[in-house]
């Protein structure tokens, strides 16, 4: 979830209109539509868009919490993103931990007929470790250790549920002021158990595991561990760890740094193809991380 320009939110005045008897109020958000029920009261303020629609920022007034609501317009046109919609429903719904988002309600429409966009107001955060990563906001060790920290004890949770998350990166990582850290975005996510989940495109390239990049039919809770590490360096670094403008280089970059596999590291390749191209790559001798970086205490 990209946050939006501070400044640009706050110069933003919404006004409001009812409809639907005052049940429901209508705003126009930088030329969308959004249509919530009157409990959500103002200032009615952006905070992050994406691909998905919009999200705003709002007070529920019977509860008196601040909250997000992501509108998903038209979200039944397209079957693969309806069906991301409801996995993160059903999965949000079942999870309870404090580095996870919790969803807080899902608006019911207010009219069944017509009935083509999806409201879900989830608990407000303030930002997302992607802009932090890219801010000149000082990170220090103690900063990378508590996000860490807190990475792996919601993923810890997550896995226990026997679920795979799939799409972890900065940007799906959101922060507060008190650098309380919640792993969000469940579109992709996968319960191990699950017979089809193997052969969707997940995890965006710079955080994909080998095994992703390499076409493998079957694979563990061992992708998204290699995520979080590609997470920390970029925390520690301020710039991604494997940048890779395709799968050919990103996983000539990986052999980079990481050196040439032995024979009993390709063990989960079943592709004679995928072997030979992992085997056909420059051979690089391994050395350690803690060599390769000598400036970051973490890794010594």
């Amino acid at each position: 979830m990209e946050k939006e320009n501070d400044s640009n939110a706050s110069a933003v005045q919404v006004k409001g209109v009812p409809i639907h008897g005052g049940r429901f109020v209508q705003y126009n958000v930088l030329g969308n539509l959004f249509e919530v029920p009157s409990k959500y009261i103002p200032p009615i303020a952006p905070v992050g868009r994406g691909a998905y629609g919009l999200v705003c920022s709002a007070t529920n007034a019977e509860t008196k919490e601040e909250v997000a609501i992501k509108r998903i317009a038209n979200a039944f046109d397209n079957r693969i993103d309806a069906k991301r919609t409801l996995r993160e429903i059903k999965l949000l719904t079942h999870m309870d931990h404090e580095n996870v988002i919790k969803i807080k309600d899902i608006i019911r429409p207010p009219d069944k007929e017509d009935f083509n966009d999806v409201y879900i107001a989830y608990e407000l955060m303030d930002t997302d470790l992607h802009q932090i990563i890219c801010s000149s906001q000082e990170l220090t060790e103690d900063h990378c250790q508590y996000f860490l920290y807190q990475l792996l004890r919601g993923l810890k949770y997550i896995h226990s549920a026997e679920v795979l998350h799939r799409d972890l990166k900065p940007s799906n990582l959101l922060l507060n002021a008190n650098c309380d850290l919640k792993i969000c975005d469940f579109g992709l996510a996968r319960t191990t158990s699950e017979t089809d989940f193997m052969t969707e495109y997940v995890v965006t390239r710079w955080y994909r595991a080998p095994e992703l990049l390499l076409n493998c039919s079957e694979y563990t809770a061992a992708i998204d561990m290699w995520s979080v590490g590609c997470i920390l360096m970029e925390i520690i670094k301020r710039e991604p760890l494997f940048p890779g403008k395709d799968y050919v280089q990103q996983l000539g970059l990986i052999n980079e740094l990481l050196g040439s596999p032995e024979d009993s590291d390709l063990g989960f390749l079943r592709s004679e193809n995928a072997r030979r191209y992992v085997k056909q790559l420059p051979h690089v001798p391994k050395r350690p991380l803690s060599q390769k970086f000598p400036d970051v205490s973490l890794l010594q």
